[in-house]
């Protein structure tokens, strides 16, 4: 028998309804847990539903060096340019090293930024004012999260590597907070983030070797916790071999890293480097947050390449900055310049960010007693 007009009715109506719930947990599923540095920017369409981002604060680790690799000291904030999808942004605050951050006075007329002169009252209101609580965590030196490689491939020089970790550990400043992750197939926060150094020490000799190695998997869960803080953060990772157990691709590992902020250094053995995948890889990925990779022949190499990441971040420029108006709800290019000077200099930082998108309310909310 021919189905009549209501049961057809009823059918469209029912598959619209399922149809219009697939659609929404596609969209939902879309949406990526970043823990962006990046007000809020509303983008609308007549024709779209409106899509909101969030785009707080942008905080950039900036290292300048010549041409024999020496670190550049002393620059001003006048000395920097700094351009987001080529539009060109104003400087919040300024530090450099370990120093104080200093907030800046944004000069609407020329673009330029200047320190605020004695008894000179600072901005105040939306988006320029940095609140007390940003500018303490700018000034309290970094967040860094050492990830120690503690799998199989670890066996053959394991104390080695623990001295060269504990050492590094000794030579980081009062300021810089520091925690110890170790990996094999899954993640272990050995110690979480103190100033304490003597519990993180105890926890290095607490680490023991097995096991196959997921150092995508296990980079991505320290990025994200390293998310959480503001300032600096950083990721020094320690690895004696690639990857062999990881679903993560290293892409995405390296996109949220770009887009919290978050440097990544990388220290591995002649292992990794016997492998020209894992190697480009590792290069990559450190240099599109700002980092470097490292490989170390012999555990001098290993207390080499440590020594010259604590120098990295003594060196390092912090400039931040409240995007100026951009409807790019995607990836945005970032570009960092000097200006005034003739002589050639190198810039490293984070190539870029995603804006966080907005997390979508729960239309009805429920309360248990």
């Amino acid at each position: 028998m021919p189905p009549n007009s209501q049961t057809i009715e009823r059918d469209n109506a029912e598959g619209k309804e399922e149809s219009m719930t697939r659609r929404s947990v596609w969209v939902l599923c879309l949406l990526p847990l970043l823990f962006s540095s990046t007000g809020n920017i509303t983008l609308a369409q007549e024709s779209e539903p409106r899509i909101h981002v969030v785009v707080n604060m942008v905080q950039l680790n900036v290292a300048v060096t010549d041409d024999k690799g020496n670190y550049v000291t002393g620059l001003k904030p006048k000395d920097f340019v700094i351009a987001e999808d080529g539009i060109r942004q104003t400087l919040a605050t300024f530090a450099e090293g370990n120093g104080p951050a200093h907030r800046l006075v944004p000069q609407t007329v020329t673009g330029e930024n200047t320190e605020p002169a004695p008894g000179q009252q600072e901005p105040a209101g939306p988006p320029e004012t940095v609140d007390s609580s940003q500018m303490a965590s700018l000034a309290s030196g970094a967040n860094v999260f050492i990830l120690f490689d503690t799998s199989n491939y670890m066996y053959r020089g394991f104390v080695y590597a623990q001295d060269a970790i504990a050492d590094f550990i000794r030579s980081l400043d009062n300021p810089h907070q520091v925690a110890l992750y170790s990996y094999s197939r899954d993640l272990s926060r050995v110690a979480t983030l103190t100033t304490d150094r003597s519990q993180v020490l105890r926890s290095v000799r607490s680490t023991v070797a097995g096991d196959d190695a997921a150092l995508y998997n296990c980079l991505l869960l320290t990025v994200k916790d390293a998310a959480h803080y503001m300032g600096r953060k950083v990721v020094v990772v320690f690895s004696n071999g690639p990857d062999n157990s990881s679903v993560v691709p290293p892409e995405d590992v390296a996109e949220l890293a770009q887009s919290t902020g978050t440097v990544i250094y990388m220290i591995s053995t002649q292992q990794a480097k016997l492998e020209p995948v894992s190697t480009a890889v590792f290069e990559r990925m450190t240099a599109a947050t700002g980092g470097k990779a490292y490989f170390a022949k012999t555990w001098r190499d290993e207390q080499r390449a440590f020594a010259s990441i604590r120098d990295d971040l003594d060196h390092l420029y912090s400039l931040s900055y409240y995007p100026q108006a951009n409807t790019n709800a995607g990836w945005r290019a970032i570009s960092v310049k000097l200006v005034g000077s003739k002589k050639k200099y190198h810039i490293r930082t984070r190539s870029g960010y995603r804006p966080e998108p907005a997390q979508v309310p729960p239309r009805h909310t429920a309360s248990v007693d």
